[in-house]
């Protein structure tokens, strides 16, 4: 059976012979992370993968992820090393519902939240991630606009909008079982911590926070600030990058339920697999391609 330090250097071999560059979410193993060439949220790897002189991406994420990176790189092999790694956040949302959502409420201008399907994408106006959400709509010249999938995301972004926003009724179940109970508890258990929550946590969840913000957000909010220990509220996977950010600093989960197993599946073997035989690559049809990148480079020009 091969050991890790074996996979890994099977990694490194293969990703030079294919030309390779590895990007990996925040929310990935911490031994995914570590092998990563870049790391990062949704935003700064839809630039990477926009940016990347490499033949082959290797998206370390979920589905969506690789289908944006797909999107803005159509002459590059993206792969997928989990083919199972969804979204169930994305899945409440399909092409069909934002069409009859739109005939619904016509004339309003569409702002999706890049934690959707490529088809979905492509029937909006422009993305937004959690990092620009807020900047995305301000950015449009309208009062009234269809926010989805995300309704906790929209609610933030609501609370920083005088503009109306009409929000799908959709949640990240990872972010959104947290409880306030949980909050407190790990309030009381460490007095002294700053308590930092992700924007797709829900209102109640929020309001315990000291600071809301996106991963990458959350990385210079922790990098500036003169705390030396936080409460986390977002994926488990997060503490690993910030640890390694931050030595000395001390980090605690907010909550037990905030483990993601879509975005857990990947391991080294599948990374290595996924080079060694190209598997799991991901492609998005032309004509849905097109569109979805329209939306998404509308979205790369908003400074967040």
């Amino acid at each position: 059976m091969e050991s890790r330090d074996e996979c890994i250097a099977r990694i490194v071999r293969l990703k030079a012979a294919r030309g390779a560059v590895i990007l990996a979410h925040n929310y990935q193993r911490g031994e995914v992370q570590d092998i990563a060439d870049f790391t990062g949220d949704s935003l700064e790897l839809s630039r990477r993968a926009a940016a990347t002189d490499a033949r082959v991406i290797v998206f370390c994420g979920v589905y969506f992820m690789a289908e944006s990176a797909r999107i803005l790189n159509p002459n590059k092999t993206v792969l997928l090393p989990e083919r199972e790694a969804g979204c169930p956040l994305a899945e409440m949302l399909d092409a069909a519902q934002l069409r009859d959502w739109k005939a619904a409420h016509p004339g309003r201008p569409v702002v999706t939240y890049i934690n959707s399907s490529a088809a979905v994408k492509a029937e909006s106006d422009i993305c937004c991630t959690s990092s620009n959400a807020a900047s995305v709509v301000e950015s449009l010249d309208a009062q009234e606009i269809l926010f989805g999938p995300d309704m906790n995301l929209g609610a933030w972004v609501q609370a920083h909008t005088r503009k109306r926003l009409i929000v799908w009724n959709g949640y990240c179940a990872t972010h959104a079982w947290v409880r306030p109970e949980e909050i407190l508890d790990a309030k009381r258990a460490h007095p002294n911590a700053v308590v930092v929550a992700h924007p797709e946590c829900g209102p109640k969840i929020t309001a315990l926070a000291d600071r809301v913000c996106s991963t990458s957000g959350m990385l210079a909010f922790v990098r500036s600030s003169p705390a030396e220990e936080f409460i986390i509220v977002t994926e488990a996977g997060m503490l690993h990058r910030l640890s390694r950010d931050n030595p000395g600093t001390r980090f605690h989960l907010g909550s037990p339920r905030l483990f993601c197993p879509n975005m857990k599946r990947t391991t080294l073997a599948s990374v290595a697999e996924s080079l060694e035989r190209m598997q799991h690559e991901i492609r998005v049809e032309e004509g849905i391609r097109l569109r979805a990148a329209r939306a998404l480079e509308r979205m790369l020009e908003v400074r967040a």
